[in-house]
């Protein structure tokens, strides 16, 4: 199921991310970056791993984990989180758990593109 998920996949647009970086504590002069950044997701499966890398012009991430195994992930502002990523209605959804907070990002696939929504809790 997460195969569908593997390739490269180019941001043409995102909604209210500034308020979900600030409501992450991002601040000003990161944000300007986060929201000037159209960032390259390039997912990969390599047996029951999959890697998830985010590539920009300002900064690179990348996680590779199992689904429904916990791991420690470190975000592109710099959190330290305990991350679960699981397949639900055929979206991939990353809960990212710090400090008593919580950050959901649910990837899914329509019309051939990729959407991603981000909110905290």
């Amino acid at each position: 199921m997460c195969n569908k998920f593997v390739g490269s996949w180019k941001l043409i647009s995102s909604e209210n991310f500034d308020d979900y970086m600030k409501e992450l504590g991002v601040g000003l002069a990161t944000r300007k970056l986060g929201n000037l950044a159209k960032p390259k997701v390039i997912i990969s499966m390599k047996g029951d791993e999959i890697t998830i890398k985010t590539e920009s012009v300002f900064k690179n991430t990348q996680i590779a984990f199992k689904l429904g195994q916990e791991f420690q992930e470190t975000t592109a502002d710099g959190r330290k989180t305990r991350t679960l990523v699981t397949l639900e209605k055929g979206a991939l959804v990353q809960v990212q758990k710090w400090n008593g907070k919580e950050s959901t990002i649910r990837r899914k696939l329509v019309d051939g593109r990729m959407v991603v929504v981000s909110c905290s809790f």
